[in-house]
């Protein structure tokens, strides 16, 4: 190319093109597996806040607990806690907690709280999604056991193809 003339050679395009239709091609095989990878980050994610979110509950009830029932009970049921709070004139409140399963479809179900006392307040709450509870696979199902003052409580998450479980080992605190 003289210094006069202005331009690219048909060369010099045909080099560019070709570097660009290599990036535009190859830019989806780059950004799959990022956004797949994207995909099961999110879904774990998802599964280890719903065991910790459990297990934090079951937690502070086993902290409040003057008894705790976790061996021998029957689906749907999972644990039972039981505590008297005392007010500043010496008159008792009676709580209960039962932890139970709902909705469930193929061992999956929601994990639940209902809350009971004896001044007349009661309440349910979620407590987690896409808990796997089932009594013949011992080796991944949620399970609660206790031996006092020790809960042992594992919560197994299933959903989406994502197994993921916690192991959670509660001292209840001494009531005096």
């Amino acid at each position: 190319m003289k210094i006069s003339e202005k331009g690219f050679t048909l060369v010099e395009i045909l080099v560019a093109f070709s570097i660009v239709s290599v990036i535009i091609l190859s830019a989806p095989m780059v950004i799959f597996p990022i956004s797949r990878g994207n995909e099961r980050n999110t879904e774990y994610i998802t599964s280890v806040r719903q065991v910790e979110n459990a297990g934090y509950w079951i937690g502070l009830d086993t902290q409040m607990a003057h008894s705790v029932v976790a061996d021998n009970l029957t689906l749907p049921d999972f644990l039972i806690f039981g505590w008297i709070e005392w007010d500043a004139g010496g008159e008792p409140t009676y709580h209960s907690v039962r932890y139970f399963f709902e909705d469930m479809t193929d061992s999956v179900g929601k994990l639940k709280r209902y809350h009971w006392s004896s001044d007349g307040n009661s309440e349910q709450t979620l407590i987690a999604q896409y808990i796997y509870c089932d009594a013949d696979n011992v080796t991944h199902t949620s399970t609660a056991s206790y031996q006092n003052p020790m809960l042992a409580v594992k919560l197994t998450y299933l959903g989406n193809d994502m197994l993921e479980s916690r192991e959670f080992k509660i001292i209840r605190r001494p009531n005096y």
